[in-house]
């Protein structure tokens, strides 16, 4: 039976059911959807407060919803778009915002965005509304949806920002940050922080400000001169973010990561790095040199897809570069990334 359609004052985090591919159909694993009862229960048995027990309630609520919006475009590149959303449209941010996501959806990708004014509407208006989608959060002032994605089915009304950036983080391939206030300042650095300490698979972030800005550069020049001068991140790390001033820019960065690299997971102590073409032998061999760092052990070896990764069956044909990741120093994992794009070891 279908859901009953509610509002976001009704208290749901969205006005929309959306059907589920086939493929999502399937009944899911029963020990997962045990623990979740397990756990429960023992809220219940541990006297948890109604305070409590509302906001744990309100949590799957909402990631529930969400992930069944976003689940039939999991296939799909998703660029997510952080600014303010006081930005006004005779704004050169605006504007290169509007350039950006109408550059996206002409890739093909989807434009995630908080789906209010400023430069999130920007995003929508370049990517038109078949290309974008939407994480509202649901404020008292400043925050009703813009008109381009209002009242679409792939609009999300969420009441917690953590909820929401945790879905903004997890469904997207990448990460563009205009400027934008303290939300955007916290976004921006978070998504840093998770790549950082690998909480996230890798994808590129670019902080990107209009021609001639220097929101974004002013804030390099401040990690520059105290995070790093001051020894609280390595030098790799400034490998996890681009700045520039160009929206083209900012396209081609992203474009260009998935050039060979396509995705990454672990299957239990080994990195697999799934490539789009396999690896000439040489650059491979240059990797193994460069790159020894980063393993336990062992070397950096190209193979099929292992037998534990027949769970995602559209991509067991692609090619894997497989080694024992140490799981520290994501930045030098970063840049091995741009050695396999770049063909060369070597910038």
């Amino acid at each position: 039976m279908p859901e009953h359609p509610v509002t976001p004052q009704d208290d749901d985090v969205s006005s929309f059911d959306i059907a589920a591919p086939d493929a999502l159909r399937r009944p899911p694993p029963e020990d997962l959807v045990q623990t979740i009862k397990e756990y429960a229960d023992k809220l219940a048995a541990d006297g948890s407060s109604r305070g409590d027990l509302k906001v744990i309630a309100r949590t799957i609520r909402e990631l529930r919803y969400a992930f069944k919006v976003f689940a039939p475009y999991r296939r799909r590149r998703k660029v997510t778009v952080f600014g303010s959303a006081r930005t006004p449209p005779e704004a050169p941010a605006y504007q290169e915002a509007v350039k950006l996501g109408r550059a996206f959806a002409d890739a093909g990708w989807l434009v995630v965005t908080g789906a209010a004014m400023g430069i999130m509407e920007a995003g929508h208006v370049g990517a038109g509304r078949e290309a974008s989608m939407g994480l509202n959060i649901m404020l008292p002032f400043e925050q009703s949806a813009n008109p381009v994605i209002a009242g679409d089915p792939k609009l999300v009304h969420m009441k917690y920002f953590f909820t929401r950036k945790l879905m903004f983080v997890k469904e997207c391939d990448a990460v563009v940050c205009l400027p934008g206030g303290f939300g955007t300042l916290d976004e921006a650095m978070e998504v840093i922080t998770l790549l950082q300490t690998g909480k996230r698979d890798m994808v590129p972030v670019v902080l990107l400000d209009p021609p001639g800005g220097n929101y974004w550069r002013r804030l390099n020049d401040f990690i520059h001169s105290e995070l790093l001068a001051g020894g609280m991140i390595s030098p790799e790390d400034l490998h996890l973010y681009k700045v520039c001033d160009d929206y083209q820019t900012a396209v081609n960065e992203v474009l260009g990561f998935f050039r060979v690299y396509h995705s990454m997971r672990y299957v239990k102590h080994q990195l697999v790095i799934r490539l789009n073409q396999p690896l000439a032998p040489d650059l491979l061999a240059a990797i193994n040199a460069e790159f020894g760092d980063l393993l336990v052990s062992g070397q950096f070896d190209e193979r099929p897809a292992l037998p534990l990764e027949h769970d995602d069956p559209d991509l067991l044909t692609k090619p894997r570069l497989v080694c024992h990741f140490a799981r520290r120093s994501f930045g030098r994992l970063r840049q091995l990334i741009d050695a396999i794009n770049r063909g060369s070891v070597k910038p």
